[in-house]
């Protein structure tokens, strides 16, 4: 019999479920017995001198968590961030291609891969490790952030986990707990006595901290501050300067001094 519909929907035709494509424990993807390490919230939004990324280090296989200091925030190169959301053992693996890939054609070519070319690279990876996603054992959704020197401004992309790029205009978010983070990023810039843009970096880094605490709240996969045991957030700077990452120190300060306050 001739398919019709959109490729989901022949997907679901041919007997493959949701479940495929978002396992749990009753689902046919995978097994109670094969709990993938996973669980994040991710996120990235522009502000008044560049653009700022977001993780928290919480890694979780269902119901436990498996490890408190994962870096989901991974520099790619010099002028470009992919934050992880997903799967970590295929999305590290997808960082370290890119790293190589860039740093490969920088030595080459005598100059760095245009932005475009940078998008482009992950949407093919995404796009080959389409079969893992679909079966559940290899779902990715990155945000990739960076700055576009022709342009001269930062740019913010976020994925579905078949490789389609979507440019975000203010900010991008993913992983478990992004729900809250979005609802709260759009009403700050809807009804807010600025729009995130404007902030300021010390501005912009104290709404960060909040939004992780937020997300943290009410998703049990995401890790917020920890001040007992010196955890926070991975949160990167990109600029026309290049990547740079916030000191725990300066979080921790920040932290104590006007998000716990």
């Amino acid at each position: 019999m001739r398919q019709q519909g959109d490729f989901l929907q022949v997907l679901q035709e041919q007997g493959y479920g949701m479940d495929n494509l978002f396992p749990s424990s009753k689902g046919n993807g995978v097994s109670s017995h094969t709990e993938l390490t996973m669980g994040t919230t991710v996120f990235a939004m522009k502000y008044a001198d560049g653009v700022l990324v977001a993780g928290d280090r919480r890694a979780t296989a269902g119901n436990v968590v498996m490890y408190d200091r994962t870096d989901k925030v991974l520099e790619i190169d010099r002028f470009s961030v992919m934050a992880i959301a997903g799967v970590p053992a295929t999305a590290f693996e997808m960082a370290r291609v890119l790293e190589h890939s860039f740093k490969y054609y920088r030595r080459s070519q005598l100059q760095d891969l245009s932005f475009e070319g940078k998008l482009r690279a992950l949407s093919t990876l995404l796009k080959n490790n389409a079969p893992a996603a679909l079966a559940g054992t290899g779902t990715v959704v990155p945000v990739f952030a960076g700055y576009d020197s022709l342009e001269g401004c930062g740019k913010i992309f976020f994925y579905d986990i078949l490789g389609a790029e979507f440019e975000a205009v203010e900010y991008a978010v993913s992983g478990s707990g992004s729900s809250t983070i979005r609802g709260i990023l759009f009403y700050m810039n809807r009804w807010g006595t600025s729009p995130v843009a404007g902030m300021n970096e010390e501005d912009a880094l104290i709404f960060v901290l909040r939004l992780m605490t937020s997300a943290a709240e009410f998703d049990s996969a995401t890790g917020g501050v920890d001040a007992q045991a010196q955890l926070y957030p991975i949160i990167k700077r990109i600029s026309a300067e290049g990547v740079r990452t916030i000191p725990a120190d300066r979080l921790k300060t920040l932290f104590s001094e006007k998000v716990l306050t």
